[in-house]
């Protein structure tokens, strides 16, 4: 019997499809082979375009060369092609390569490209709109570049999915465009200046996963409607100006994992409803204005591995009920109001390695079960409460303890002894209690520990009959305890930088081996009873800034080598019984700014120069000394020839003095009349076109910019730069609205002030134009060079000092001006041009130098993380 075969009607249509394909390509073979060719070759010129317009110092893309066979261009360096198209490029991942330049429109035309990853380079300009024109691109990452400018607004994609711009300089709000983003599941603008509030239409991105808005200057409350975006599984918006209470919504979020709103300006409580969020994992919120109670609901969170309320208001007990999060590694509770005991329950978790409960109100005593052999626990602080009793013996049972912070409390008792075996110990502060006994002999030979502070206890005992074998040792403070005996020789370590054993009862000599300490930053013998003289072989601890030895019984002379310590800044040797003359080289020590020698037995001169010219009386006073410059107030060195010579030459001082002071006020009286010519270099002119009358004050008294027109400086708005030449100068316009109503207001004397200053670190403000409507122009001498915010990314860490040094020298100069004593209110890197020297420049509005007074302040500039520039202020 003939067998038959049933061909089902969708397999036959299927053979005759292929049929018909595979006959068209045998009729024109070379067809589909040509169209891959063209294709190949467009991709290839779209790539080698980017190329040409990127700087590629280290060569990454030296593989891409103009060859545009498929294989060539898929095996360039940071390109993938599709898997099923060899031919077409996917993928393109130039990340952290130090390539440098504008976007160009070129990759973004690649049609079939779905992931572009430009992070951690140095791009700069504003993000063209263009990124978002593909219609193939599914994730783009631009982070960590120097961007500028704001987000595009009037864009939209349905098919992104990732969008990482984090870590630039964007500024701006977040446009509401970026709800019409409809397909994105990750989204990270964190890490740039934004400002506004966060866009409600972000609640159209249904399906969003990951929100990252931190670490901006966003503002307002957080949006009630985010509690509808139930796909959330990770939010972060700390680090911003947010305000209001936290949403009882974000309770809906059952997916979230991650909620982070640290360093906001929240108020309110913690809201309960943050107990439905069953899958949260980590949950922080410290350093807001929260206040009240930790919600019940909090502990039933059974996946918590991190909680962190720090630095808020909370306050009430701590409950037991925290013991149901078993999952918990890290607890932050640290800085609050927290009253009552701390709970045993936290003795029962087990997986528990971070415990800070630091500066609260806690009372009771610490559980005797913490950090037992079933635990995790690595750091345990628990500082500045009023915790009562002993020091469990159970803390470093489980062999991980590496941190141990209890100062500041009321504990009693000695040091336990399995802490003196404890060897994964590193940090330990006990001061500030009421601990005594003696020091357990093991307790110094613990290897890793690095800091060690038991001060302001009351220990006692010896301890130089004890082999000190820690070799990580790098502070030591035993000061302020009733220690008694000789000085150790060595602490068995070589890394030594501060050693404070004042307020004691030592006695002996000072170790000569102490001078073996090459590291030693700090050493404090005072209040002890220590006798002999000053080891002569201190000279060797060339890093020494602080050595006291006040209070004690020494006797001797100070020893000539000390002047060989070139970073001395405080020496305080008062109250001893040290005698001779003052080595006059420690008054050559440049560094030195601090001197007590008081209450000893030392004659002879003062030395007549360094930090010895400003001594009080205080500081030299109980001593046979003399001065030879009468700064001082002792008397004058040498018999009554002396004494006649000393008037003869104070006399001569004087006359020249008043002779030069007479010829200064001359000239401060011709310097008042030539400002008061200045200020009146003003010119008011009628606009006919625009009917303003326009008001022009020139600051420079050159002749070239007296006769500079309002014509010439409008002109300048043509000019992209702003700029203009006027008589061979160049110079530059800035345009200023709001702040010129500020500035009209100001004194005649004021414009006068602004326009004295002259510092080779600050531009040159050569005039003021003012409308009668509130518009203003600042005229500014034109500096050849590029803003901080755009080169520092560029410069080397020797070069960014000589910027961070040039600042400093402008803002001294202009802290220091005698009349108005102005405080620079803001200094940011778009306000410091860095010429081709590495010189940089203020750039300063009048604005910026209103409103802020100081007396004797210094600037102290320095890089930041993210590259910014950070000036701080120490009085």
């Amino acid at each position: 019997m003939a067998s038959t075969t049933n061909i089902s009607i969708p397999t036959f249509f299927c053979f005759i499809t292929i049929f018909l394909f595979s006959s068209l390509l045998l009729l024109n073979p070379r067809s589909a082979l040509a169209q891959d060719e063209e294709w190949v070759i467009k991709e290839a010129e779209l790539l080698l375009s980017f190329k040409s317009s990127v700087h590629d110092p280290f060569g990454h893309l030296s593989t891409w060369k103009n060859d545009t066979s498929a294989s060539s261009i898929c095996s360039w360096n940071g390109i993938v092609c599709d898997a099923v198209s060899s031919s077409r490029v996917s993928l393109i991942n130039l990340s952290t390569k130090n390539l440098s330049g504008e976007l160009t429109s070129s990759i973004f035309q690649l049609s079939y490209l779905e992931t572009i990853d430009l992070s951690g380079n140095q791009f700069y300009g504003e993000v063209p709109s263009y990124v978002f024109s593909s219609s193939s691109l599914r994730h783009l990452n631009l982070s960590n570049n120097n961007f500028t400018g704001k987000i595009p607004s009037g864009i939209s994609s349905g098919v992104l999915k990732t969008l990482d711009l984090s870590s630039n300089i964007l500024t701006g709000e977040i446009p509401w465009e970026i709800g019409s983003f409809s397909g994105l599941r990750y989204v990270d603008l964190g890490g740039n200046v934004l400002v506004g509030r966060i866009p409600i239409s972000i609640l159209k991105i249904s399906r969003l996963e990951s929100l990252t808005l931190a670490t901006n200057q966003l503002v307002g409350g957080i949006p009630r409607e985010l509690g509808q975006m139930t796909s959330l599984r990770w939010i972060y918006l700390g680090y911003n100006n947010l305000s209001g209470e936290i949403p009882e919504e974000i309770g809906n979020l059952t997916s979230l994992e991650h909620l982070d709103l640290v360093y906001n300006n929240l108020t309110g409580g913690i809201p309960p409803s943050l107990g439905n969020l069953t899958h949260l994992r980590y949950l922080f919120l410290y350093g807001n204005n929260l206040a009240g109670s930790i919600p019940g609901s909090i502990f039933g969170l059974r996946n918590l591995v991190s909680l962190d309320l720090s630095e808020n208001s909370l306050s009430g007990e701590i409950p037991e009920s925290i013991s149901q999060l078993q999952s918990l590694e890290v607890l932050h509770l640290f800085s609050n109001n927290f009253t009552g005991e701390i709970p045993a329950g936290l003795s029962t978790l087990r997986r528990l390695q971070v415990l800070q409960l630091w500066s609260n109100r806690l009372t009771g005593q610490i559980p005797k079960d913490l950090g037992g052999k079933q635990s995790n626990l690595t750091v345990l602080d628990l500082s500045t409460n009023s915790l009562t009793g002993k020091i469990p013996e159970t803390l470093c049972s489980s062999g991980g303890l590496f941190k141990l912070i209890l100062f500041s409390n009321s504990l009693e008792g000695d040091i336990p002894e399995s802490l003196s075996s404890c060897r994964s110990l590193k940090r330990v502060r006990l001061q500030n209690n009421k601990l005594s006994g003696e020091l357990p002999p093991e307790f110094a030979r613990l290897p890793l520990v690095y800091f060690m502070d038991i001060s302001g206890n009351n220990f006692s005992g010896r301890i130089d009959q004890r082999q000190w074998e820690m070799p990580s040792l790098q502070m030591l403070n035993l000061g302020r305890n009733r220690f008694v005996g000789g000085l150790p020789e060595s602490f068995g370590s070589d890394k030594l930088e501060n050693l404070d054993l004042s307020e004691n009862e030592f006695s002996g000599s000072i170790p000569a081996k102490f001078g073996a300490l090459s590291e030693l930053m700090l050493l404090k013998l005072s209040g002890n009873h220590i006798s002999g003289d000053i080891p002569p072989e201190f000279s060797s601890c060339k890093k020494l800034v602080t050595l006291d030895l006040s209070r004690n019984q020494l006797t001797g002379p100070i020893p000539a080598e000390l002047a060989q310590l070139p970073v001395l800044g405080q020496l305080d040797l008062s109250e001893n019984k040290l005698s001779g003359e003052i080595p006059n080289g420690l008054g050559e020590i440049e560094s030195l700014v601090q001197v007590n020698i008081s209450h000893n037995h030392f004659r002879g001169s003062l030395p007549a120069t360094g930090a010895f010219l400003a001594l009080n009386a205080t500081a030299i006073a109980g001593n046979n000394l003399c001065d030879l410059t009468t700064s001082t107030g002792l008397p004058p060195c040498g018999g009554a020839n002396a004494k006649r010579s000393l008037i003869w030459h104070n006399y001569l001082v004087a006359c020249i003095l008043g002779t030069l002071a007479f010829i200064a006020l001359i000239a401060y009286a011709v310097i008042l009349m030539n400002r008061g010519r200045m200020s009146m270099e003003m010119k008011k002119v009628e606009n006919l076109e625009d009917g303003l009358t326009w008001e022009l004050r020139i600051f420079d008294s050159g002749k070239v910019w007296r006769s500079i027109s309002m014509d010439e400086i409008l002109g300048c708005r043509k000019d992209e730069n702003l700029m203009g030449d006027f008589s061979g100068t160049l110079f530059v316009v800035k345009e200023i609205r709001r702040e010129m109503v500020m500035m009209s207001s100001f004194p005649a004397s004021f414009w006068t002030e602004i326009g004295g200053i002259q510092h080779p670190n600050v531009v040159k403000l050569i005039g003021v134009l003012q409308s009668s409507k509130g518009l203003g122009f600042l005229v500014y001498e034109h500096v050849e060079g590029r803003k901080l915010i755009e080169v520092v990314r560029s410069l080397s860490w020797e070069r960014r000092k000589r910027v961070a040094i040039g600042v400093a020298k402008a803002l001294r100069f202009l802290h220091g001006r005698r009349s108005a004593s102005r405080l620079v209110g803001c200094v940011s890197p778009d306000k410091v041009i860095v010429d081709g020297r590495d010189e940089p420049h203020l750039e300063l509005s009048p604005l910026d130098l209103v409103g802020y007074e100081t007396k004797g302040f210094v600037s102290s500039p320095h890089f930041g993380p993210g590259n910014n520039l950070h000036v701080y202020i120490y009085p």
